[in-house]
């Protein structure tokens, strides 16, 4: 080697020997260890990033001697409230028809109970304001016709999901974070009884021989509930609630949760028909997205919804939404997704999408995918475009299909065009990371090219993310498909 030549990383040097004559410069270096290791700082010295490193271990040790509260507090008001309820309610049923009640409205109910209440407070020798009477006739109305304490977690629209541990502990997230919430229930018999009608109004049955199950209320909202003896603590109830007012794309943007060109880049990809997968975890706004989508989707279109619990709202008028049903008592009359996607296809939809893919039902999608219904979508669990690739890959391998995995890629490749992906961030915002393309195959690996991404820069003081929505500059693949709607000068700009 030359003297003013420098050593050529990842090339092996010979070893020095102890007799060597003269240490040059270089091998005074090695010796230290060079650029790439510095000394370590020497002991006593304050390392660099000390007063972080502090930071760190302080609010560590603040999370290590933390107590919690585990149990929601009820206050003055509503447990006084709920005390007289519970005085109350049995004289009350007493005196009331529950067949009849049951065909009137909340309104006319709470009417009928006026007089009632009355007199039985009268008999009870308990004296209310006029506050506590409201109060006392809408938790008795909940309790009869609606889904008792949970109502009020219900109506309150800055709640978008609600957890149930047993009849003492319920928490809410609201804008982000959780938090326990100030309701409790009777007992475990109360909580059941209200789980039970939660799920018997869409058919479906939750007891000791079917200890789970998948509804959804009125308005959309999922619910999953779990009962002893799988759980624990008692019935476990988990609402998902959904908006009553449809997000769009648009609103996305403003929330933060893209910049504007990924926001135009997605209005283009629903419109154009591409087929596109919503990838992310639990809770980080796949539903809200998809449904965000389909108001891209031309009215003329029929679109199909295929979906295990129907949460979907699309906003379109020709839309079709199908739901699979699970089997009975003696394990018969089940109908699956693959079921409902080769019913659909003799339907004659434009779209069909799916709302959230677990198994061997991904088949069915790249089916529909390739059977000329561009522009279909679908949602699916993955932290990463690349992860979600193989997921998929997974689910469909999981099935009987005795297909061999180059040709399950090659077909995963050709029918699927972008995924989207989507994260919770732990500050509780919602972000599209990632808007990624998949081009084809390369030997037996899917190529794929990344054309947004979000860049983590810093947190804010009070805790929030901040960060960049970045191009990479790249000529979408899928120009071709905006090209054919007229669209691709526009794509292109907001690619570029």
């Amino acid at each position: 080697m030359g003297a003013g030549a420098r050593p050529q990383f990842g090339v092996a040097r010979p070893m020095q020997g102890g007799g060597s004559a003269e240490k040059g410069p270089l091998q005074e270096k090695e010796k230290d260890g060079g650029d790439q290791f510095p000394p370590l700082p020497a002991e006593g010295a304050p390392a660099p990033g000390s007063a972080a490193s502090a930071d760190a271990k302080a609010r560590l040790d603040e999370r290590m001697n933390a107590t919690h509260q585990s149990e929601g507090e009820v206050g003055g008001f509503e447990a006084s409230v709920h005390k007289i309820k519970e005085q109350v309610l049995p004289r009350l049923l007493e005196r009331v028809d529950p067949e009849a009640a049951a065909t009137l409205s909340k309104d006319e109910l709470s009417e009928e109970f006026r007089p009632i209440i009355m007199e039985v407070l009268a008999e009870l020798k308990v004296t209310l304001n006029r506050r506590e009477q409201f109060a006392l006739e809408k938790v008795l109305v909940d309790e009869l016709l609606g889904f008792g304490p949970l109502e009020e977690l219900l109506n309150d629209p800055d709640i978008s999901d609600i957890m149930v541990n047993g009849p003492d502990q319920t928490y809410v997230e609201k804008k982000g974070k959780l938090q326990i919430a100030p309701i409790r229930f009777r007992d475990e018999t109360h909580l059941f009884q209200i789980a039970q009608r939660i799920v018997n109004q869409v058919g479906r049955r939750v007891d000791q021989t079917t200890p789970l199950a998948d509804a959804r209320l009125k308005d959309g909202s999922r619910v999953n509930v779990i009962v002893p003896p799988l759980s624990l603590r008692g019935t476990a109830i988990s609402i998902r609630k959904f908006s009553e007012k449809p997000i769009t794309l648009d609103m996305l943007q403003g929330f933060g949760s893209m910049s504007e060109k990924m926001c135009t880049a997605l209005k283009i990809a629903g419109a154009c028909r591409m087929n596109i997968v919503i990838s992310g975890g639990t809770g980080s706004g796949k539903t809200t997205m998809l449904n965000a989508l389909s108001k891209m989707i031309d009215p003329g279109e029929r679109v199909l919804t295929i979906e295990d619990a129907a949460e979907l709202r699309l906003q379109q008028p020709h839309w079709l939404p199908l739901e699979t049903r699970p089997p009975n008592l003696e394990g018969q009359g089940a109908i699956t997704i693959g079921d409902l996607v080769k019913n659909a296809l003799r339907m004659r939809p434009d779209r069909i999408i799916l709302g959230e893919i677990r198994g061997a039902e991904c088949f069915d999608l790249l089916a529909a995918m390739n059977t000329g219904h561009d522009g279909s979508m679908c949602t699916l669990h993955a932290n990463s475009p690349r992860e979600c690739l193989g997921r998929m890959e997974n689910m469909i391998l999981m099935g009987d299909i005795k297909i061999p995995k180059e040709a399950i890629s090659r077909q995963i490749a050709e029918s699927v065009d972008l995924i989207v992906q989507v994260k919770r961030l732990r500050d509780g915002s919602r972000r599209t990371t990632d808007i990624t393309e998949v081009i084809g195959m390369e030997g037996d690996v899917i190529v794929t090219q990344n054309l947004f991404k979000f860049e983590y820069l810093d947190e804010s003081e009070d805790g929030k993310i901040l960060g960049e929505f970045r191009s990479q500059g790249l000529r979408p693949y899928t120009l071709e498909k905006a090209r054919q709607f007229g669209f691709d000068q526009a794509y292109l700009e907001a690619c570029l």
